[in-house]
């Protein structure tokens, strides 16, 4: 029986695309100095040394400073993202209504990200959703990075469950989905065009609420 779901944040929870977008435009329009480059040249710059958020942001603006000369130093470039990335967090649509359902069902929320601790956990409560889960596990915090197999089982531990009563949602086939079926969870895919669709998943969503759907099937198994 399914007693409990786990979420992947960036890309599952978080339309990370979207928030980075939206972040590198309000900071090319409040920062003059970056005003020497295109705005679009600066954004898609941006984006593609960023990929995906696999690369930090202390190494693009590095980057970024030495390919445009620009004047500000690449710290505080760094600062005024870390600083300012949660006023740009937007949530995918039906973010609350799904996790509200979830809850209202009896199910316990939990959460699984690879980040830095503090930087993650703003964006967590700028979009609004902390008080839904009840175990959050950042991999700074934890000194594990997913797919690593123990963090799955530490956020398991923290609920009191076993691995086959959760599901984990995630939008990266190899740290979410696989990794979380290796260590017996069900593992759902949030599809995202930009991998492969050649791996193993129990389900597959596009919108947040087709958890629903699949949850309600799932009981009736």
């Amino acid at each position: 029986m399914i007693k409990a779901f786990i979420f992947d944040l960036d890309g599952t929870l978080l339309d990370r695309n979207s928030s980075l977008k939206d972040f590198i435009e309000h900071q090319y329009n409040r920062i003059s100095d970056l005003h020497r480059i295109d705005k679009s040249i600066y954004v898609n710059r941006f984006i593609e040394l960023d990929q995906r958020g696999y690369v930090w942001k202390d190494k693009v603006y590095q980057q970024i400073k030495r390919e445009y000369d620009l004047s500000l130093s690449w710290e505080e470039l760094l600062e005024d993202y870390i600083n300012n990335f949660n006023s740009h967090c937007i949530g995918f649509p039906n973010l609350h209504e799904l996790l509200g359902y979830l809850k209202n069902k009896g199910l316990k929320l939990g959460m699984i990200t690879n980040g830095f601790s503090e930087f993650q956990i703003r964006n967590i409560e700028a979009l609004g959703i902390i008080h839904y889960f009840d175990t959050l596990l950042v991999s700074e915090i934890e000194g594990l990075r997913k797919p690593d197999p123990e963090i799955f089982i530490r956020a398991l531990s923290n609920l009191g469950l076993q691995p086959e009563e959760a599901v984990y949602v995630g939008d990266h086939p190899e740290n979410d989905v696989i990794a979380s079926r290796n260590v017996g969870m069900k593992g759902v895919w949030k599809a995202d065009v930009y991998y492969k669709e050649t791996f193993e998943r129990d389900h597959t969503i596009e919108d947040l609420m087709e958890i629903r759907s699949y949850f309600e099937h799932i009981l009736k198994e």
